[in-house]
């Protein structure tokens, strides 16, 4: 299983443990509400929730929350200091031989459960993000491809820019896995793919389309600009081998460029650049062949 996937399921468990270190707290301070004993700094302090295990963990992954759903985000930030500062005065008036207040406790109670609702919509937005992208490569699937591309070609058109579907597909991909085997064939995919990854510019969204084939949105001020990134494009994957388990292969692409008209559905964008790609096969593969408007 390729990088991708450990790291979602590292993620995953990583936010069960964060909960279970969440939970091993609130033992302690029902410890300090039942026997009065010292719960510790990490609820005592006025930092107490970026002392904890779990607030330590949140701000070490923020950024994954965030790319997930920032406002989501803040409002864990948000209740999650909110139930610290509850549960510190409670303590602190538990230690100091007083009845904690019916309003501290209903804040930590009700603040408690939104942070424990929050985190697990973020586990489901988390093992739902897996289903949109390949396993192996860790790229988009093409079911996320049709709302990309509307929002794609309204860009195009407000910056004045040409739009351009672009089909890839690897060269005589069937023969590596008859000669060499799946597993070897699957490494050369993955090469492939951090090979296109860094070729393309930052904003070009690249997905797994199906077996060998990918599929690229782009965006080009000029036909000279799109035929330049697609030779780019073919020429790098030439020269850059691919090697698994003692295996050296040259793979090569063909590329399907088909400049999107500002109506145009996605169907048709992705159908033309197929005929252009075929047409690219047909040639003698390791190139591009473009159909503009």
């Amino acid at each position: 299983m390729h990088e991708f996937a450990q790291e979602i399921d590292a993620f995953v468990v990583e936010l069960d443990a964060a909960v279970a270190a969440h939970l091993d707290w609130v033992r302690r301070v029902l410890r300090c509400a039942v026997v009065q004993s010292t719960p510790g700094e990490d609820v005592l302090s006025a930092q107490a929730h970026t002392l904890c295990r779990f607030g330590a963990w949140f701000a070490s992954k923020r950024g994954h929350f965030e790319r997930l759903d920032n406002a989501a985000t803040e409002r864990v930030d948000a209740v999650h200091e909110s139930m610290h500062d509850a549960i510190r005065t409670i303590c602190n008036t538990v230690l100091g031989g007083m009845p904690a207040q019916h309003g501290d406790l209903d804040v930590f109670e009700r603040t408690q459960s939104e942070l424990l609702a929050l985190l697990a919509r973020f586990k489901t937005l988390v093992l739902s993000s897996a289903q949109r992208h390949d396993p192996l490569t860790g790229l988009p699937l093409r079911h996320s491809i049709e709302y990309d591309f509307t929002l794609y070609q309204m860009d195009a058109r407000r910056n004045q820019n040409q739009f351009y579907v672009v089909m890839i597909d690897v060269d005589h991909f069937k023969r590596i896995n008859d000669t060499y085997g799946h597993p070897v064939g699957d490494t050369m995919l993955c090469h492939l793919t951090e090979t296109l990854k860094g070729t393309l510019r930052g904003n070009e969204p690249l997905y797994r389309y199906g077996g060998e084939e990918f599929l690229l949105l782009m965006q080009c001020k000029s036909g000279d600009e799109a035929a330049s990134l697609a030779g780019r494009l073919v020429a790098t994957v030439r020269e850059t081998p691919a090697s698994a388990g003692g295996v050296c292969v040259n793979l090569t692409v063909t590329l399907g460029v088909a400049e999107v008209g500002e109506l145009e559905s996605l169907a048709s964008a992705v159908q033309r650049s197929d005929a252009a790609l075929y047409e690219g096969k047909h040639a003698g593969r390791d190139r591009y062949v473009i159909d503009r408007l």
